[in-house]
């Protein structure tokens, strides 16, 4: 990181990344850890991020530099976010997650696969692509469909 003097102390230029906990990385919740390490990866800036994913520069600086988030930023916050640091939603999304306490599992376990299922495969697979309307009648379909399922059991 470069650094200017100022009397006997180094000083950040105003928009390098620095942890909210004077550099402890261990100190750092995992969405700041995921800001700043690809900020270092890539020689970025907090504004260089938020114009490559059309945020405000101040939503980058307070995602890096706030240790205890309250909640995970909105879904067009991580979408954006995500794009302007280049990497995966999904690894947005977990790390926005886990720094507000919460677990987020992208990947079904094992024992829950079911390789070669082609419809299944194209659900997931084309759910970012629908419009959020269009993702609530899907969900409201699903729900239907689960809790027919669910009456059918109690039934049978």
């Amino acid at each position: 990181m470069a650094a200017h003097a100022t009397g006997d102390k180094q000083v950040p230029p105003r928009d390098e990344p620095r942890s909210a906990a004077g550099g402890l990385e261990h100190d750092i919740n995992p969405l700041q850890r995921l800001i700043q390490q690809r900020l270092r990866e890539r020689g970025w800036s907090y504004g260089e991020v938020a114009r490559r994913g059309g945020l405000p520069r101040s939503t980058v600086y307070t995602l890096a530099t706030t240790r205890n988030l309250a909640r995970p930023p909105r879904p067009a916050t991580i979408d954006a976010l995500a794009k302007g640091l280049d990497v995966p939603v999904s690894a947005v999304r977990a790390a926005a997650a886990e720094s507000t306490g919460l677990h987020y599992y992208d990947e079904v376990p094992a024992e829950r696969e079911h390789p070669g299922d082609q419809e299944r495969d194209l659900l997931i697979a084309s759910i970012d692509e629908l419009t959020p309307e269009d993702r609530r009648h899907v969900a409201a379909l699903v729900e239907s469909l689960r809790n027919k399922a669910v009456q059918e059991r109690a039934d049978g």
